[in-house]
């Protein structure tokens, strides 16, 4: 959407953006570390490393696709890469500072707790450098952040009100809206604790028995498919609540997101799309998919654009290259643009969606160098 959305150039106007990062150490082999995942195993190699960037690198021999994370104290996310398919070998490189008691998971399926292992972190305290393009950097990017998440509160309190109201058309309307600001930022809602992510965007598909489903899919399936429910209400008041929580937890004083984090977001972002909206899994009552791709996109072109004067001093040929391939990919969506928004997702064919999906490829192939980039 172009006219009633923050605009990601706009933001990016400010200096450049990067968060706390720390000081640069030796990236030995002992921080180098093998993960071997299948359906119902993880094996890693190491329990323990050294205070700076660890590498891992997931290898997946089971059926299902499968994700894995490092989580610190409190479930604080502070690492994770996703669709790692059968058979493939993906790797991630997390920043851990501080040495203490972390745990690692793979999730087979992409669900649940995952299969979990205590991670220890030994050494010194790596001394932050907030000093020149790094602290630009911080700044810039959680000015970008607290934009988002500013409009996300007001544009949700729209879509509540209005499907409280009973004025479902309005609230219709508004669904997609409010959905690309989250979208844009969703990686960085990944990492806070207690099901946060899922209270907000769990699609039906992924409700385990038993669970209450919440948040946007819920009222999604309310407005296209099946009514007004006894709890709708309910269910947008929750709505709401949980934006508030993001956006405490955001604005926080000593919230901070790592810039090999914020990499590993670019390229999580893209993930999302190759994984289920290309298919048309996201939204699949309203088929306003094509709004999240591009939020997803403007997301991950953010998280990149704030790394650029990193990029640009370290290796100056991949950052053309990144933009080559956002820009391709911009024009490819472009033939689907209505309006201020998208045509219904349901009206793009296979070959449509094909021609989408290698464009997504091949940007995320770029960007999966930049964790690297920045991790040196």
């Amino acid at each position: 959407m172009r006219s009633t959305l923050v605009s990601v150039a706009a933001v990016l106007t400010i200096p450049a953006l990067l968060a706390s990062c720390t000081s640069k150490s030796d990236n030995a082999s002992g921080n180098d570390i093998a993960v071997t995942a299948d359906d119902s195993t993880c094996a890693v190699a190491k329990d323990s490393a050294e205070t700076g960037t660890v590498t891992f690198r997931i290898t997946n021999n089971g059926a299902k696709v499968t994700e894995f994370y490092v989580y610190g104290a409190g479930e604080r996310v502070i690492g994770e890469i996703e669709n790692i398919g059968p058979g493939l070998t993906r790797q991630l490189i997390v920043s851990v500072p501080d040495p203490g008691k972390y745990q690692t998971a793979c999730k087979p399926g992409m669900v649940g707790d995952g299969i979990r292992h205590d991670f220890t972190v030994t050494g010194q305290a790596q001394q932050r450098d907030d000093s020149g393009k790094l602290a630009e950097a911080t700044e810039g990017y959680r000015r970008f952040l607290i934009s988002q998440v500013t409009a996300l509160q007001e544009t949700t309190k729209s879509f509540v009100a209005a499907i409280k109201a009973g004025d479902i058309e309005t609230a219709k309307k508004q669904y997609p809206v409010t959905r690309t600001y989250y979208e844009r930022i969703e990686p960085v809602a990944e990492s806070f604790p207690n099901d946060l992510d899922p209270r907000l965007d769990l699609r039906e598909a992924d409700v385990a028995a038993g669970d209450k489903w919440t948040g946007f899919h819920r009222l999604e399936k309310d407005l296209w498919a099946q009514g007004r429910q006894p709890d709708t209400d309910q269910i947008a008041d929750q709505l709401l609540a949980d934006v508030g929580e993001l956006v405490t937890g955001i604005s926080a004083a000593d919230y901070s997101v790592d810039p090999v984090q914020m990499a590993g977001g670019a390229q999580t972002l893209l993930d999302e799309i190759a994984r289920t909206k290309i298919t048309g899994e996201e939204d699949t009552f309203s088929h306003t998919d094509l709004w999240d791709f591009q939020a997803n996109i403007d997301g991950s072109q953010a998280a990149i654009a704030s790394l650029r004067p990193i990029i640009d001093e370290r290796n100056p040929d991949l950052g053309t290259q990144i933009d080559r391939r956002f820009a391709e990919l911009d024009s490819e969506l472009a033939k689907y643009r209505q309006g201020d928004g998208h045509v219904s997702y349901d009206t793009v064919n296979a070959d449509g969606r094909a021609a989408l999906a290698r464009h997504i490829d091949a940007l995320s192939a770029v960007v999966s160098q930049v964790q690297a980039v920045v991790a040196r």
